[in-house]
């Protein structure tokens, strides 16, 4: 009578392989982690910079049918019963609403908007009274950015769009990097990133390559 041969022997892993292989999947899972965010962070910022160049494209084509005065600040994303950029220069209320907004995206007159017009464009004085053919140095002068207040928080509205404050402070803290960048279209239409100067100096709303008096590169004042 023939032997049946003996059971292949079968190895499973011990308790402290198991644990080795988990403690190195934790150590990858934390390397990964901050170059996902800051993939994600630059995505975000990317659509973000999108957003405003439309917007700024959609102004000119109002300020060519509007002799170069800029729509009211009450009114400028337009509503159903005022209309403004929207809906005859932008088909969707949506390129208001900034990537980094969490708030729920919509299409009606409560539709979230993130981003805001400099509140000197409007003022008489100092300012440029809607007239965009006042602004003195186009290049250097800030038109248009997100309303960041921190930790993704935005209140403007279709009817509610909020206007920059000016000067210092003003816009105090970034949407990425660490609360060191924004994303800024300017009155030439080019947008750029720009980055706070550090600990708000010389005053909160600075930037790193900006001063006060006299002013630098990037302001807040169409006159100057």
């Amino acid at each position: 009578m023939a032997k049946s041969s003996p059971r292949a022997f079968e190895r499973a892993f011990t308790l402290i392989e198991l644990l080795v292989v988990i403690a190195t999947m934790f150590i990858l899972g934390a390397i990964a982690f901050p170059a996902f965010k800051g993939v994600l962070e630059r995505a975000k910022a990317t659509k973000d910079m999108s957003n405003l160049r439309q917007i700024g494209m959609a102004i000119q084509t109002y300020l060519n049918d509007s002799d170069q005065i800029l729509p009211a600040s009450t009114q400028w994303p337009g509503t159903s019963t005022t209309p403004g950029l929207y809906s005859k220069y932008l088909a969707t209320r949506k390129i208001f609403q900034s990537p980094f907004d969490k708030r729920p995206a919509a299409e009606n007159d409560t539709a979230p908007v993130s981003y805001s017009i400099n509140a000197n464009m409007f003022a008489a004085s100092p300012g440029i009274d809607r007239n965009m053919l006042k602004v003195v140095s186009p290049a250097s002068t800030f038109l248009m950015a997100p309303k960041y207040t921190g930790a993704s928080t935005y209140t403007g509205t279709t009817t509610s769009a909020p206007d920059l404050p000016v000067g210092a402070p003003a816009e105090t803290l970034g949407t990425h990097g660490n609360g060191t960048k924004i994303n800024v279209l300017f009155c030439d239409w080019h947008t750029e990133t720009v980055t706070f100067g550090p600990n708000g100096n010389p005053a909160p709303g600075s930037f790193k390559d900006s001063t006060t008096d006299p002013l630098g590169l990037k302001h807040w004042d169409p006159t100057k």
